[in-house]
């Protein structure tokens, strides 16, 4: 395994050297098409300013070019911003808002779900059992006694013991 991960290292890293050189050799290539070589010597002074005046026109040729490239390209990348946004919309990546509770009766539900099938009435609360408030207040009397008597007698190791006795009483019943 490790000598065909290492063959194939050498074969990217050999690919990637000459595609390097590649793009070196067309570099050069391009530049001596665009940029002649120049001849200064025993050129008059004349001479001289008209040949800066042509490198000058040249520039600003190339630097109109330049402008319009990148203006060209802040549009494509503000165009491929909007269409991001736009594909996110319509994948509904967006922020749910927030959902109001809404009471719906069993029967409702059904009717909506159902549509005009729905004949049976369902009544939920019919089967449950009803609790009165009354009896369970009265099952638990409330003791109303001095409560520094029972703090003095829950003071100390006998106290806590006591405690704990308590608390494993009423489940043991």
């Amino acid at each position: 395994v490790c000598s065909v991960q290492s063959l194939m290292l050498a074969k990217a890293k050999e690919c990637w050297e000459q595609e390097h050189e590649e793009r070196e050799a067309e570099k050069v290539r391009y530049l001596a098409e665009r940029i002649p070589t120049l001849q200064t010597r025993g050129l008059s002074l004349s001479a001289l300013q008209d040949l800066c005046r042509e490198l000058h026109a040249k520039v600003e040729v190339v630097d109109e070019e330049r402008y319009d490239i990148e203006a060209k390209c802040l549009h494509n990348t503000r165009e491929i911003k909007d269409l991001k946004l736009k594909v996110l919309d319509l994948r509904g990546k967006f922020k749910r808002p927030p959902l109001r509770r809404v009471r719906v009766s069993a029967d409702a539900m059904l009717r909506a779900l159902l549509g005009s099938k729905h004949k049976v009435s369902m009544d939920l609360r019919a089967n449950l059992k009803s609790v009165k408030k009354e009896d369970t207040e009265k099952e638990r009397p409330v003791e109303v006694g001095d409560w520094r008597k029972n703090v003095e007698a829950m003071s100390g190791m006998e106290g806590r013991k006591k405690m704990f006795d308590a608390a494993k009483s009423p489940t043991s019943q």
